[in-house]
């Protein structure tokens, strides 16, 4: 994929034994990005880094990957009831995890002046890459696969939203990693 190679999708989906692999590498991005947002917390606040490695590394990892499991079905669900499409679930599950790796990018937002645009740019090429990925998984077209795609990620960002804001430490985050830990109160 790193060479712009999306054939690997089509090897992925097909092998069921890529299956641990593809929520390796979710779990994978999300611990990355958990440490991310704990070592800004070391690097610029310096107080409640262990609340913070708590909420935002471990419970965020665990949270964060459970919340994409239903980013995935949500995305089959529309495929097949909105849009009519063909797919296997599980086959998306495969797809899906690979194309998630581009999260482990929001390992840097501990680079604080940095966080906001890696973080869009971590989740804009996951989006871009899950819907090459919904592509090659069912026989949706590219519009109905980015739509599908962009209403779970939709789902995803709204029920990561309520987690930055649960458990808040001190007014910073709740339990997400990465970018998302960082609660918007405006």
């Amino acid at each position: 994929m790193a060479r712009f190679d999306y054939t690997a999708f089509d090897e992925i989906r097909a092998e069921p034994s890529a299956t641990m692999s593809a929520v390796a590498v979710v779990v994978l991005s999300s611990l990355l990005a958990g440490i991310g947002s704990w070592l800004w917390s070391v690097f610029e606040i310096d107080r409640n880094e262990t609340d913070i490695f708590l909420r935002s590394l471990l419970i965020g990892t665990i949270t964060q990957t459970l919340v994409w499991f239903l980013w995935v079905y949500i995305v089959s669900l529309l495929l097949r009831h909105v849009y009519h499409a063909q797919g296997n679930l599980m086959e998306l599950v495969r797809v899906m995890g690979f194309a998630f790796f581009p999260v482990s990018l929001t390992l840097f937002v501990l680079i604080g002046a940095l966080a906001v645009p890696i973080g869009l740019f971590a989740f804009a090429a996951t989006i871009l890459l899950s819907s090459i990925a919904v592509q090659s998984a069912t026989d949706a077209d590219a519009p109905h696969a980015m739509m599908a795609t962009l209403l779970g990620f939709g789902g995803f960002l709204a029920f990561m939203g309520v987690l930055a804001n649960v458990m808040e430490v001190n007014g910073l985050g709740g339990i997400t990693p990465g970018i998302l830990f960082f609660a918007l109160d405006f």
